[in-house]
């Protein structure tokens, strides 16, 4: 069944199981080490559990019959990580709380209902907290930066306006020129520069742009700035989040350098 609420639980579960990265992390962050029980092999945080825990195939690709071996009480998904299909067939038998983050005040309220549905809810709500704080020292832009991020090669892909990323570019200090379509567009080096780009982001993840992609595309794009950036700062929203700001403020001191403001 998938669960409506995050009260839909008679009592905390004692056997998860996470199908997306940065949700399983926050389930190491808020001590759910032994409720844990399996995993992705995309979940590559903590190490420990990376190396460690059971691994139920991949995010768009689950081990149905592995997951059904293991006899969760609880699987987390996510509406975008995973596919529509395979949840529908586990939440056949098994409980699933679905998540759906497509904004910071969407991520806050993930981690409150993840906090509640598995008896952390104390712990949830000191992290959401923190988090806040992190983002409250961020400094407006006086003028947010045109830009364009990458997060696929061979066919290029960008991000939409209706994506965790997007909001995340605009805590960074960047408007996404590609803002007006949706989900994850492909495009050309031309549609870069002529959407008015003035800075292209280049994501570690999921595709792992190297500095030799960076050349390539600088030799396509000349005079525009051109940045390899941590994918996982912009795009994962569970505890990773304490660490984004910090990291926003210092990409943003090395864009005016690049700049040369």
């Amino acid at each position: 069944m998938i669960l409506s609420s995050a009260s839909s639980l008679s009592q905390p579960p004692k056997r998860i199981i996470s199908l997306v990265p940065s949700q399983t992390e926050l389930l190491h962050y808020l001590g759910l080490e032994e409720e844990t029980i399996g995993i992705t092999k995309f979940c590559i945080h903590p190490n420990k559990w990376f190396q460690n825990k059971i691994r139920v195939g991949g995010t768009k690709n689950i081990d149905i019959q592995k997951i059904t071996d293991l006899n969760p009480d609880l699987i987390i998904a996510n509406r975008e990580e995973n596919v529509k299909e395979q949840v529908a067939e586990i939440a056949r038998h098994f409980p699933v709380w679905v998540t759906d983050v497509p904004t910071l005040e969407d991520a806050y309220r993930m981690i409150g209902d993840i906090g509640q549905l598995s008896g952390k809810t104390a712990e949830a709500t000191a992290l959401e907290s923190a988090i806040k704080f992190e983002f409250d020292q961020l400094a407006p832009p006086s003028s947010p930066v045109a830009a364009c991020y990458l997060i696929w090669k061979d066919p290029y892909m960008t991000i939409g306006g209706n994506t965790f990323i997007n909001d995340m570019m605009r805590m960074a200090g960047f408007k996404n020129v590609f803002a007006g379509q949706k989900r994850y567009p492909e495009v050309s080096a031309a549609a870069i520069k002529n959407n008015g780009a003035k800075v292209l982001l280049l994501s570690s993840e999921p595709y792992p742009f190297k500095q030799k992609h960076l050349h390539e595309l600088q030799e396509q794009l000349p005079g525009m700035v051109i940045m390899l950036v941590d994918g996982e700062l912009f795009s994962w929203y569970g505890s990773r989040l304490l660490h984004s700001p910090a990291y926003f403020r210092e990409l943003g001191k090395v864009l005016e350098r690049l700049e040369g403001r």
